[in-house]
């Protein structure tokens, strides 16, 4: 096993991305200690190859899924790859266990402030509580699941964060890839 992190990238339109594009620039620092895998890029015709994402997610024990949230979830390349690369037999079921003991974490990117993410605010649910699917995946599956890492209100129609915001919480962000792993 790599002692490496392998970060899923899934997002749609990286290039107008304001956190996730400064959160890869970031992650691309450290080559030697995360691999970034990029599904969007990868697979522009949303033809996953099955087979090659499985060994590359057994080839590591730390594994995060960075995503933006969209409509209170994931992208949908990125619900597709889960769908089809969690397998039964693989990922789950009698002979599934190849993510057994893994450490899978999100990083997730929301448009909406933080205080939106509450019953009493404008999204009515918490992030906690929005994330429930895929802490509950990653635990079916026997892995497990890592405390999220988070970026509040950066939806690219209401910029609220300033450039130095963005640069800390990317910093953060490595920092938060080096304690998960431990």
């Amino acid at each position: 096993m790599k002692t490496k992190t392998l970060v899923i990238l899934a997002h749609p339109n990286i290039g107008k991305s304001s956190a996730n594009k400064r959160w890869r620039e970031e992650l691309l620092k450290y080559p030697e200690e995360i691999e970034v895998h990029e599904l969007y890029k990868e697979y522009p015709d949303w033809n996953i190859n099955i087979k090659k994402e499985q060994e590359l997610l057994e080839k590591y024990n730390h594994i995060i899924l960075q995503f933006p949230l969209y409509w209170f979830n994931c992208p949908p390349l990125l619900k597709k790859w889960l769908d089809d690369v969690f397998e039964h037999n693989w990922a789950y079921g009698t002979n599934g266990n190849k993510l057994k003991d893994k450490k899978i974490g999100l990083a997730v990117t929301t448009g909406s402030k933080k205080e939106c993410y509450s019953h009493g605010g404008e999204n009515r649910f918490t992030l906690d509580e929005l994330l429930i699917p895929f802490e509950t995946t990653i635990n079916y599956v026997k892995a497990n699941y890592l405390p999220y890492f988070t970026i509040y209100g950066v939806s690219p129609h209401l910029e609220r964060l300033n450039k130095e915001e963005k640069d800390k919480n990317a910093e953060e962000y490595i920092k938060y890839i080096h304690k998960t792993r431990e």
